[in-house]
């Protein structure tokens, strides 16, 4: 073979045709949108299932912790109008009550004491409601906590955030309890209202949020599930032993030291022939004096028995 016959020969150059290329890369882009879509549908679906858990469990908790508070009130040595105030406010047209209390309940915060942190188990609390920074068709709510007890028991305080979609909080409060008790919406506002101090027969609390998107920053769309509200209800009755009058509420006090009785003294028995009275005044504890000579009245003893001269006594 000659030179010229071989460099004439040529090898077969393997690779795609443009349209082998167009349809590869169009398969391609339907499997990322296809993925992309149940991406997408799968991000939706953990944020509604998100929703559901945390609004369903803030609800109740948010209402366990009022009936925790509310279980353990305060009513040893305290005034009728220290006990309970529940005041009727509203804010951005939407039911904002307040109850403020004192309870026996620990404390969540922490105060720093002599160099320490130290927890109070006797606590004043409240439930407030604040408007809302990032939205006016939402209310905050917030609890409200004094380490110990002070002069002024239903003011002041730290306040703890607990939920930001809150669409009410409405209180009613009941003197008596029965179906047919009509329901008051202020308790302990007055002063000269003895009928609303103290404590209340029953309680009912209710608490209205709205489901929330997860991821509202991403402006998704939301679901119509997602946008609907839940009212959750507790009613707490208090024990009757607490709502007793003003004059039998229990009050603490440091017993003094008992000093010995002279004798003589009370409840001791005198002696007939004895005309010395014992501690209290004439005439001894119980025991019967003779006449005093030259007096002219009679002596009455400390027992509440007449002084008369005695059988066989001495003349004076």
């Amino acid at each position: 073979m000659s030179r010229r016959q071989t460099g004439l020969a040529r090898r077969p150059q393997a690779g795609f045709t443009l349209m082998e290329v167009l349809l590869a890369v169009l398969i391609m882009g339907m499997m990322l949108t296809s993925i992309t879509q149940l991406l997408t549908m799968v991000r939706k679906t953990r944020d509604t299932v998100h929703n559901l858990q945390e609004n369903q469990l803030v609800g109740p908790a948010v209402l366990d912790l009022v009936e925790r508070d509310l279980r353990g009130i305060l009513t040893t040595s305290r005034h009728s109008p220290d006990l309970l105030r529940v005041e009727d406010r509203v804010l951005n047209g939407l039911d904002a009550d307040s109850i403020d209390f004192a309870c026996t309940t620990n404390s969540i915060l922490a105060t720093l004491i002599d160099g320490r942190m130290v927890q109070s188990d006797y606590n004043e609390v409240g439930y407030r409601l604040r408007e809302s920074g990032g939205s006016d068709d939402f209310l905050e709510i917030h609890r409200r906590e004094g380490f110990g007890i002070d002069d002024e028991p239903l003011d002041g305080g730290r306040y703890i955030f607990l939920h930001d979609q809150v669409k009410g909080f409405n209180i009613e409060v009941f003197a008596e309890d029965g179906p047919e008790a009509e329901p008051l919406t202020e308790w302990g506002t007055d002063p000269g209202d003895a009928e609303t101090q103290g404590l209340p027969a029953r309680i009912e609390i209710s608490l209205t949020l709205e489901l929330s998107p997860r991821l509202g920053s991403e402006k998704l769309p939301v679901a119509v599930f997602d946008k609907r509200t839940l009212t959750y209800k507790r009613i707490i009755r208090l024990p009757e032993v607490l709502r007793v009058a003003p004059t039998q509420v229990p009050v603490l006090a440091i017993p003094g030291v008992p000093q010995e009785e002279p004798e003589g003294g009370p409840g001791q028995a005198g002696n007939p022939d004895d005309t010395t009275g014992g501690a209290g005044g004439g005439g001894g504890g119980g025991g019967a004096t003779s006449d005093i000579p030259g007096s002219g009245d009679d002596k009455r003893g400390a027992g509440g028995g007449d002084t008369t001269q005695l059988d066989g006594g001495k003349d004076g």
